[in-house]
């Protein structure tokens, strides 16, 4: 699909999902090679339809970020065999569907979980295209966010058509982790996905109509919170965002009241500050203990230990 056919929610959820720690705002970003990623699993999705642009990186604010991405992949990040308590969660990082923030919300984050003896899997999924050079990259996200204006009020059922590539991708790592769950120690029951601005948007499509791959539970960290209908059996969700986000902090949490009217478990920290993008990045605000509200909220629900 082309960029300008992309609504404006996702045109700037990329520039504020890349929000580093004070005072790095001014960080460019710098062409890498593309790291060794050698347990990184093809998910057979294809590449992406129309696709010129071959896959590049970068780093910015001290992280790696990958752009032009066109075929999926997941990555395991397994706990030791002694620790393991069977749970997984598939990890999806953000950036606007443009790029992808593979370590702030992506490695750092299953590295953590693996320390926790719960397998996780980052996804690299396929990401609308963006000019190949670096300085034409960087004018083309002035452009777009020169005259954009504050998106309107959405929901995760309006992304839905748009994203049929990303929803493929995840769908296929659901499969795929399901198929190997003997080999990696995991119970096929006990897996969630974790989500972060765009990765939330496609997290909450995994629980949508004709979307088959049953999260055992779900988090929307910084992701829309408009309403929504929760399907019957709706995963438990964890909900993370800053008030002061200038994306989603002031737009109503239509996404909460869903889930408590339907009846299905909910928990959501609302952070007085934080802006967008914190992610695992160190910051001198309260949105930094996310991570550790997360752990214990999959404590609460039994996935920090094995199934009795």
């Amino acid at each position: 699909m082309p960029p300008t056919k992309w609504p404006t929610i996702l045109a700037m959820t990329l520039a504020l999902s890349l929000a580093p720690p004070a005072p790095a705002q001014t960080d460019k970003m710098t062409p890498i090679a593309i790291p060794d990623q050698p347990n990184a699993i093809e998910l057979g999705t294809g590449s992406l339809p129309g696709a010129t642009v071959k896959e590049s990186w970068h780093s910015q604010y001290g992280s790696l970020f990958a752009r032009n991405v066109t075929i999926a992949t997941l990555t395991p990040f397994l706990p030791d065999p002694s620790q393991a308590t069977g749970a997984a969660v598939i990890v999806a990082p953000g950036g606007g569907f443009r790029t992808l923030s593979m370590n702030n919300e992506g490695w750092d984050v299953a590295k953590a979980l693996a320390d926790q003896g719960v397998a996780a899997f980052v996804l690299k999924y396929r990401l609308n295209q963006t000019p190949a050079d670096m300085g034409a990259f960087e004018q083309s996200m002035r452009d777009m966010f020169s005259g954009a204006a504050r998106p309107s009020r959405s929901s995760p059922d309006e992304m839905m058509p748009l994203l049929e590539p990303q929803i493929a991708d995840a769908r296929a790592a659901f499969t795929l982790i399901r198929q190997r769950a003997n080999h990696w120690r995991i119970d096929p029951d006990r897996i969630g996905m974790v989500g972060f601005s765009a990765g939330a948007m496609l997290t909450m499509a995994m629980t949508q109509k004709g979307v088959d791959a049953k999260p055992a539970f779900i988090a929307n960290i910084y992701g829309p919170v408009g309403a929504m209908k929760p399907p019957a059996d709706a995963p438990p969700l964890f909900v993370a965002l800053a008030a002061d986000d200038p994306l989603f902090g002031n737009m109503g949490y239509g996404l909460i009241d869903s889930w408590r009217t339907a009846g299905h478990p909910v928990e959501f920290h609302l952070y007085e500050r934080g802006g967008h993008g914190f992610g695992m990045y160190h910051k001198e605000t309260t949105s930094t203990g996310w991570f550790n509200a997360f752990s214990r909220w999959l404590a609460m629900h039994g996935y920090m230990k094995p199934r009795a």
